[in-house]
């Protein structure tokens, strides 16, 4: 295999394809169809473990419950790979679990709700855990003048290619005949049609990486880094190394103060962003209006359009960070998010959910490339990049956790994700008063974008 160097343009497009390759995964399954075919198989509420759940809320805690895992799973893995040169494998390693446990969710059914949800939950690790090291990469492989265009560009891609595979799926349930599939053994065809759309996204995901792989540095380019962290550890457990890094970044983090206040705004906002997006098609699916035989059609359409928006809503927002740093743009994408929040209390219709759709998509790339890009330029420039990212990707489970748990359990207790909606409001408000004043009080770092 050739050698690429930092900053190639061949080496930065394979890592951008890796967008490509797995976000038919937060699409699809996270977000679009099986949301769709989870409200449809589930009643509103059903039996787990002996107690009754909203089925809102039950998905919506089984999802918690994998961040929480993720939590105490990124650093142990991310040190072990610091410490081994095992980057690449371990993204392989979630990569390919998380693909095989897509393919196997065209068994999920409410008569072995376990075994589903281990496949549900399967798949969510392996995704998260895959980006901890995909993350990792981007600070050795682009300069920081090339971080937030490639950034952008790996989200952009992203959403360029699920959305082809998406519009596949939607003309495959729309139009079930058209591709061989009729109803069968009491399942209808439309149902089969979503089940055949999960074992697409799961060979989509794993082909596509394969691309990825080829390209991105392995063991052997971090030989020397390796040997020189093995004498430094040689009288440690590897098992804890990477919660010692852990430990040590937080260290770093605590003398750093325009990290550590970037942190803080990330974890705060993140607790919001993180968990509409997670549950945008559980709440179009429960709590709009549709007409008669809209609801699947509608759903997966609004998916696409927040699709497409993205992926201009990534590069614009790239473009307006260069005029106006990076702090200023997550400010005003901030504000926008809890407009969006606000204005989610109060819709009904398909319609005002298409245009909720809109902005949310015009908003949802934007923050998330800026959000990974900023943070890579604040990181201090280091070899053992992965434990940096891990802490950053332990914020956002953290938040993820906490706003999954917040708004299942207002589901859960007051019957509405109206609700549960609203209350992340307040989240992006105080997210974006934190980075009013880092903005005040960091100019140089901003003149410097």
């Amino acid at each position: 295999m050739k050698k690429y160097n930092k900053g190639s343009k061949k080496l930065l497009n394979a890592w951008a394809i890796y967008d490509w390759a797995n976000s038919v995964y937060p699409l699809v399954i996270s977000t679009a169809i099986f949301p769709i075919y989870y409200g449809i198989i589930t009643d509103d509420y059903i039996n787990f473990l002996g107690i009754s759940f909203k089925n809102t809320a039950l998905i919506s805690y089984v999802t918690a419950f994998a961040f929480i895992i993720l939590v105490f799973l990124s650093p142990l893995l991310s040190g072990i790979a610091d410490y081994t040169g095992g980057k690449k494998f371990f993204m392989k390693l979630f990569c390919y679990s998380g693909s095989a446990a897509c393919i196997f969710l065209y068994w999920f059914e409410i008569d072995n709700l376990d075994l589903s949800l281990l496949y549900y939950f399967i798949a969510l690790i392996g995704f998260w855990a895959s980006l901890v090291f995909y993350n990792s990469y981007l600070p050795e492989i682009a300069y920081p003048e090339q971080q937030d265009r490639i950034s952008a560009k790996g989200y952009a891609m992203g959403y360029f290619g699920s959305v082809i595979l998406l519009l596949i799926n939607l003309i495959m349930i729309n139009f079930p005949d058209l591709f061989g599939i009729y109803d069968s053994n009491g399942v209808v065809a439309e149902i089969k049609a979503m089940k055949i759309s999960f074992v697409m996204v799961g060979f989509w995901w794993f082909l596509f990486s394969q691309y990825t792989f080829y390209y991105l540095p392995g063991r052997k380019y971090y030989k020397q880094i390796i040997s020189k962290k093995q004498i430094e550890v040689k009288n440690r457990n590897i098992i804890f190394s990477g919660f010692i890094e852990l430990k040590s970044v937080w260290d770093q983090v605590k003398n750093y103060s325009i990290l550590k206040v970037f942190l803080l705004s990330f974890f705060i906002y993140s607790i919001a962003l993180q968990t509409v997006i997670l549950v945008a098609t559980y709440f179009g699916e429960a709590e709009i209006k549709w007409s008669e035989g809209e609801k699947t059609f509608g759903l997966i359409l609004s998916i696409l359009l927040i699709q497409l928006v993205a992926m201009l809503g990534a590069l614009l927002s790239a473009k307006i960070s260069e005029r106006l740093g990076n702090f200023k743009t997550l400010i005003v994408l901030n504000i926008i998010w809890a407009l969006i929040c606000l204005m989610g209390y109060y819709i009904e219709t398909s319609l005002q959910f298409y245009f909720a759709a809109g902005l949310v998509g015009l908003v949802m790339g934007g923050i998330q490339a800026l959000s990974r890009s900023t943070f890579s330029k604040l990181i201090p420039k280091t070899t053992n990049t992965t434990s940096y990212f891990s802490f950053y990707d332990v914020t956002q489970k953290l938040s993820i956790v906490i706003g999954m748990t917040l708004f299942a359990t207002i589901d859960q207790i007051t019957g509405s994700m109206r609700n549960s909606i609203l209350c992340f409001v307040i989240f992006f408000i105080i997210g974006a008063i934190i980075l009013f004043k880092l903005d005040k009080n960091h100019l140089s770092f901003q003149n410097s974008n």
